[in-house]
């Protein structure tokens, strides 16, 4: 053991053309660390609030449809800022959602919703992406903070209580089929029915299927 160690010595004290092996291995640990840190730093940066609303089109449109709401003012001061519902917290995910957002760069440089009209224009589709996003992963953002294992049905509404024990349970509906238009204003749902004949059901929560016009009262 002995000989042995001293052979995986003398090999880091090998030098190469200027450093040795053990230099190398050692500057390139510190150097991934340095990297690494410098990368989560970056990413954790572009999950601020302030990051978010940056540019006038979040700040001036859904940022300001945020604030009434209870997810931003509420008896406890539990916030949710823009990242905890559009941004998944498991490492692999968010990093697939940054690379995924990365494409929505190109809305901002060509100015596809830098007025509030074309905001609204743009609305319906917007809000389809985040649905499908949110019924593909089991509303894994809502999850992270509302657990359905540790909801008191007892301080329920009746109808809340009564879709939680049941769909919800049985694993047939997830939160964005009953829980939209919570945080944001819903998009004008009159061409609901052209996006569906396009995109499908799956880009569509459940309360929305077939009460389209009902709902847009």
């Amino acid at each position: 053991m002995i000989a042995l160690l001293k052979r995986y010595w003398q090999v880091l004290r090998r030098p190469s053309t200027h450093y040795s092996l053990g230099f190398l291995t050692v500057g390139g640990f510190i150097g991934g660390v340095l990297f690494w840190g410098g990368f989560n730093t970056a990413l954790e940066l572009t999950n601020t609030e302030q990051f978010c609303i940056g540019c006038h089109e979040m700040r001036d449109n859904v940022y300001q449809e945020l604030q009434p709401t209870i997810h931003f003012t509420n008896r406890s001061g539990v916030r949710a800022k823009c990242s905890d519902c559009h941004v998944p917290h498991e490492w692999t995910s968010k990093i697939a959602r940054k690379m995924q957002a990365s494409k929505e760069v190109w809305g901002k440089v060509f100015g596809t919703i830098d007025t509030p009209e074309k905001f609204e224009a743009m609305r319906l589709p917007l809000a389809m992406n985040e649905w499908r996003r949110l019924k593909a992963n089991n509303s894994l953002e809502c999850r992270n903070c509302h657990d359905f294992p540790y909801m008191d049905f007892t301080r329920q509404s009746p109808r809340a209580r009564d879709a939680h024990s049941t769909a919800l349970a049985r694993g047939e509906r997830t939160c964005i089929d009953c829980h939209v238009g919570i945080a944001h204003r819903l998009p004008d749902l009159r061409g609901l029915d052209e996006m569906i004949a396009v995109h499908g059901v799956d880009a569509v929560p459940a309360v929305l299927l077939g009460g389209a016009a009902e709902v847009a009262q």
